[in-house]
């Protein structure tokens, strides 16, 4: 209370008492929160704060991707393919927006870094289709199964990633893989020869399947029918025989198609030089070792199998 001195209309002292009363007030303001029901990209952010609602979005957004590849579940987080969020601006929006407004996060992807990745996920998942094998076991042909391959359709993952970035959903995403098939397989092997040397005998397969048997002249000691795994290079009907670079027909002339040629009527050539399975006027030379390294066969023997076999047909000669 404080006293103030004054003086009277009659010019008398007075004495006056004025009250006078000190508030001190102190004012606080408090943080501006969010209208209620607004969401960021399905983020409920109503009634929150600004730092709160960043934490929230945030948290959000950094939620792991899942993957799901063959025998295995990934989890990548966006910042592994280098995908960031405009938290701040959508929650500065948000902090003006009216009640229920759905707002969205702007989302900036990264087509390079998601590439890289997809291409390392490629590498360790993808597989190539593995062939059939044509083998010998045990004198029969032998084929291995073929196994498919696959290979991830990267656009479209690429395509499922990027969606599930823009609209801040973390759904299960199954790679998906298109289907690559062998090019060669048990059906396709084709015909397949197994000649033995020892036995004198030549079997034709359909891949492992026996389809049928012929006695055959091989090479003499001196000459003998080369071991090993060749296969048809050449087919000639009512071919031409030409002497070949050897001293036992250094003397001889080419003789041309007709009963006496040495050929037969079928000329089926090896990829082993000189060597080749054809027909033979000497019937009494089946079954012996009395050729200079080929296959000799009865004529019509000869043109049967002329019939059932192809350029790169597998010929297997065993000593057997």
């Amino acid at each position: 209370m404080l006293f103030v001195l004054g003086f009277g209309a009659a010019g008398g002292l007075s004495t006056g008492v004025v009250a006078a009363t000190t508030a001190a007030t102190t004012t606080t303001t408090s943080p501006a929160t969010i209208a209620s029901g607004v969401t960021i990209s399905g983020v409920e952010v109503g009634d929150m704060t600004a730092d709160a609602a960043i934490a929230a979005v945030t948290a959000s957004f950094e939620r792991p991707l899942i993957l799901l590849v063959p025998r295995h579940r990934l989890a990548i987080t966006p910042a592994r393919i280098g995908a960031m969020a405009a938290v701040r601006a959508a929650v500065d929006r948000a902090l003006s927006a009216p009640m229920d407004t759905e707002l969205k996060l702007r989302v900036i992807v990264s087509r390079r870094g998601t590439e890289r990745y997809l291409a390392k996920l490629a590498q360790r998942f993808d597989r190539a289709p593995v062939n059939s094998r044509l083998l010998l076991r045990g004198l029969r042909p032998w084929v291995t199964k073929p196994q498919s391959g696959r290979q991830l359709r990267r656009v479209r993952a690429m395509n499922a990633i990027f969606t599930a970035l823009v609209t801040n959903t973390r759904p299960d995403l199954r790679m998906e893989y298109v289907a690559l098939e062998p090019t060669v397989t048990r059906s396709s092997i084709g015909p397949v020869i197994v000649i033995r040397r020892g036995s004198n005998r030549l079997t034709l397969y359909k891949g492992m399947r026996f389809l049928r048997s012929f006695g055959v002249a091989t090479g003499q000691s001196r000459y003998p029918t080369p071991l090993g795994r060749w296969s048809v290079v050449v087919r000639w009907r009512n071919p031409w025989w030409y002497p070949p670079d050897s001293d036992w027909a250094k003397d001889e002339e080419p003789i041309p198609p007709g009963p006496g040629n040495p050929l037969g009527t079928r000329w089926m050539g090896l990829s082993a030089s000189g060597v080749g399975i054809h027909g033979t006027p000497d019937d009494a030379s089946i079954g012996y070792s009395a050729s200079h390294g080929c296959i000799r066969m009865h004529i019509s023997d000869a043109e049967w199998l002329f019939n059932h076999v192809t350029i790169g047909t597998t010929v297997f000669i065993v000593a057997a």
